[in-house]
């Protein structure tokens, strides 16, 4: 029972140590600190583990004077030992604080809380012996703040508003710093505006800083700028913290709330009748507030006939209205205009009057300028025929507009030109006669001058030089061939003819010759054909290497063979494209009408002639057009049928040798256009025909 009292009056010590050292902890700082770090024992009986150090905190103000050192805390253990020696570790440790045998905790400078608000410390007790008698524990020395620091605004503040903004438009938000502790009243600040007239406008949020429009009426045209000073003050605003001021700038911004106006009532220019077009004349200044990015004027002219003589156009860069030129002005027409000009702008904003209209009155004098003679007409245009003399034909007139009317006279610039011209009345006469084969129209400058030494000017005179038949007209010819065989009225080529004459005209054409007939389109035809016969000895023998042979073969004789032809020259062939043509110069000589092709003999082949192929081919061509028994060359042809019965028998009777042949095939030349070939081919026994006229 006793043993049971004993441990029961121990814990309750304890537990009174315990609530002194916690009590202790939240006691203000004072001169002579009292202060004890306790270590409590852990009751033997509720637990068996090793006791803990439980330490307490201490507290010491900052920026205290320390000449000497001072007591801020004692360490002891609330068991009852014999503690010969204390030692503390940590930050600080016997250098800005120090204990001495007795557990007294002393520091010995002055602290500051902005630098360092708190140590870490570590305390151990020892014995007589030098043993440990406890664990060490730490504990902590808190710095507590004291308002010694001043609220601090790291940098400058701009703002900006629009006039006429809304009331509680936000406008620029200001911050200062305090260095000392913000959960204390001490680093607690509060904003506010110092001056009385920045009080109208502008209004700040005390804990947040923020400036914002305290009225919808600022106007940018009455201030453009307002510079408010604010203040923080710590402490929570009250009169005994600490204060710091900065000036903040607010720049107002402009909108176009002002109405444009003309800054004279009435407005008088003078400009000289010889102005260019759509350049200035003078300039309508307007007067309005606004910036000139702003500015929207619009200028008009209700008179409905001066603007199409007068614009008023927007000046850059100011916005004032320019007066231009539209169309030409003549002093001795008008010399004076009077009308008005309207300004009218519509603002931005809806809380006054949007728009408004304002007119000034002008008056334009035209000055008188000497000006050069003008042409009654821009250009002047008259015909004239050729190879003639022309005394008159026409004449040019200019005035001079100035009220002098001074005399005019007239000249033409080109010296060369086949065109004079009267000084006085302006009469255009040929110098020579004109030839519109050499040139058609004659384009001259003639210039009228005021008197001989006043100002010129001048214009464009085309004349155009009339036709007439004065000029023959020309054979275009090119060489005629004609087939020995062909009977009367075939057409054997078209004249043609032309004339350098500009007039339509028909020609007649005529041909001296009884053999030949022109009709009315130029077509030739023959009335009377002659036969000349050449031997087939005369001809001359074909030597030229490289020659082209083209072989006949007939496939329906029975033992026959083949049959060898004469030879074409290639230049038969090249003369198609180079010598080929109608009509043979009468002086020489015309090959056959058609390629030199023999019945074979022994003689040689006739001589090919420049231009054989292009007769040979001209003649099939018109066969084909004048043969209605024929088909054209470029259909289809049908050789299934062979005809009636032949009078001469097989062809195989036409021998295929090489020697020569008395037989007559006269008759083949009866058996119409598809036989035409073979008759020429195996006529009679005779040269060629050759037609010559």
């Amino acid at each position: 029972m006793m043993a049971r009292l004993l441990l029961w009056t121990l814990g309750l010590m304890a537990i009174m140590s315990v609530a002194l050292a916690v009590a202790v902890d939240f006691v203000l700082p004072v001169a002579e600190g009292h202060h004890e770090i306790v270590k409590k024992e852990s009751h033997p009986i509720l637990s068996r583990q090793k006791r803990d150090w439980i330490w307490n905190a201490l507290y010491v103000e900052e920026e205290k004077p320390a000449p000497v050192a001072y007591r801020i805390g004692k360490l002891k253990s609330s068991k009852t030992v014999d503690v010969k020696k204390f030692e503390i570790s940590g930050e600080g440790a016997n250098r800005i604080f120090f204990v001495d045998s007795k557990g007294d905790l002393f520091v010995n400078q002055t602290l500051d809380r902005e630098k360092n608000s708190m140590y870490k410390l570590t305390a151990k007790m020892f014995d007589g012996n030098g043993e440990l008698i406890e664990d060490s524990g730490d504990f902590v020395v808190q710095v507590t703040d004291i308002n010694d620091n001043i609220p601090v605004f790291p940098r400058t503040y701009n703002g900006s508003i629009m006039e006429r903004s809304p009331i509680g438009t936000e406008v620029v938000e200001v911050k200062a710093t305090d260095a000392d502790d913000n959960t204390t009243a001490n680093g607690d600040l509060r904003y506010s505006l110092t001056q009385r007239e920045d009080f109208a406008a502008f209004d700040i949020d005390s804990i947040k800083g923020v400036i914002s429009s305290r009225t919808n009426t600022l106007d940018r045209e009455t201030k453009s700028q307002y510079v408010v000073v604010v203040k923080a003050q710590d402490m929570r605003g009250m009169p005994s913290g600490s204060t710091s001021t900065t000036s903040v700038t607010i720049t107002v911004g402009d909108t176009n709330d002002n109405h444009a106006s003309f800054t004279q009532r009435t407005y008088e220019l003078n400009v000289r009748e010889d102005h260019k077009l759509n350049e200035k004349i003078g300039t309508l200044q307007v007067d309005d507030r606004d910036e000139i990015r702003n500015k929207v004027p619009v200028f008009s002219i209700p008179d409905k006939k001066t603007p199409w003589i007068f614009g008023v156009e927007v000046s850059k860069p100011n916005k004032d209205g320019d007066l231009v030129l539209k169309q030409a002005l003549d002093y001795e027409t008008m010399s004076s205009y009077t009308f008005n000009v309207k300004l009218h702008e519509s603002l931005d904003v809806t809380d006054v009057v949007n728009s408004a209209t304002t007119t000034a009155r002008v008056t334009i004098n035209v000055l008188d300028v000497d000006e050069a003679p003008v042409f009654n007409k821009p250009v002047y245009t008259f015909d004239v025929a050729e190879e003639r003399d022309v005394r008159y034909i026409g004449a040019v007139s200019a005035r001079d507009p100035d009220k002098a009317k001074k005399r005019i006279e007239y000249s033409i610039l080109d010296p060369n030109c086949p065109i004079r011209i009267h000084q006085e009345t302006g009469q255009l006469s040929t110098r020579r006669k004109l030839d519109r084969e050499l040139e058609a129209k004659h384009v001259v400058e003639v210039r009228a001058r005021e008197g001989s030494d006043g100002l010129e000017s001048s214009v464009k005179v085309e004349i155009t030089v009339l036709d007439i038949n004065d000029n023959k007209p020309e054979l275009i010819v090119d060489d005629i061939f004609v087939c020995e065989n062909d009977p009367t009225g075939t057409v054997i080529g078209t004249l043609r003819a032309a004339d350098k004459d500009d007039q339509p005209a028909s020609f007649s054409f005529s041909v001296q010759s009884s053999n030949f007939s022109v009709r009315s389109r130029g077509i030739i035809v023959i009335l009377f054909v002659m036969r000349k016969r050449y031997q087939k000895d005369s001809l001359s023998n074909l030597k030229n290497s490289g020659e082209i042979h083209e072989q006949l073969v007939t496939y329906d004789e029975e033992g026959g063979g083949e049959m060898d032809t004469n030879g074409y020259d290639v230049s038969i062939l090249s003369s198609a494209c180079q010598g080929g043509s109608l009509l043979r110069h009468p002086d020489q000589p015309h090959p056959s009408l058609y390629a030199m092709v023999q019945k074979p003999h022994h003689h040689a082949p006739p001589t090919a002639r420049k231009g054989d192929m292009a007769v040979m081919i001209e003649v099939k061509k018109d066969e084909a057009d004048h043969d209605r028994d024929g088909f054209p060359y470029d259909t289809l042809h049908i050789y299934g049928y062979e005809g009636p019965e032949s009078l001469a028998g097989s062809l195989s009777s036409l021998g295929s040798s090489s020697t020569g042949s008395n037989l007559d095939y006269d008759f083949l030349n009866e058996w119409g256009p598809r036989f035409r070939t073979l008759a020429e081919l195996y006529g009679v026994d005779a040269p060629d025909y050759y037609h010559q006229y």
